[in-house]
């Protein structure tokens, strides 16, 4: 899940291509959401197919980058959608969010804000602050983000087989 920028970030193209041990994808419909209305009858078909991706998922990964101190609409709108309906309650979710140096501490407050409402257990060593280099061809900061990433990506995977692990003992 995540912000659309034009689809022009390449560190969201990220996420399916790092966890290659796992199946995923990348939800692309997020600008088709429609406004979030409290009881809307009957939920649109965009919203009950992201419903039902969230409640297959085993983790969730979000992406986004800070807008005006905090997430973006259009990812906000996709997290109210699952508030009243307990998709995301249990179930692991990580961040990844892109800024300007010095950027970013307001959408990732936010973002853990709304995933404590909705019940999620955050994996926190996942959670990845990327931050833009001044320079776009910096080969320093690419190295950085790429070890984060890496780091980001393991802690995904073994918070998933732990979590697998335990559902199957307590069977």
């Amino acid at each position: 899940m995540g912000s659309d920028a034009g689809g022009r970030d390449p560190v969201t193209h990220w996420i399916p291509l790092r966890l290659t041990s796992r199946s995923s994808s990348l939800y692309e419909r997020m600008v088709e959401l429609p406004a979030f209305v409290p009881a809307m009858d009957p939920i649109p078909t965009v919203v009950r197919d992201l419903l039902e991706r969230l409640v297959a998922a085993d983790v969730v990964m979000f992406s986004t980058p800070e807008y005006a101190g905090g997430l973006p609409g259009a990812l906000k709108n996709m997290l109210d959608w699952t508030v009243g309906g307990g998709e995301l309650y249990g179930k692991l979710v990580a961040w990844l969010d892109v800024s300007n140096p010095g950027r970013g501490e307001g959408a990732r407050a936010q973002l853990r804000t709304v995933l404590g409402y909705v019940g999620a257990r955050i994996i926190e060593a996942a959670c990845t602050h990327v931050v833009l280099p001044t320079d776009g061809d910096d080969p320093a900061a690419l190295a950085t983000a790429d070890k984060q990433l890496g780091i980001a990506s393991a802690a995904i995977i073994a918070a998933v087989k732990d979590d697998s692990h335990g559902r199957h003992s307590h069977r």
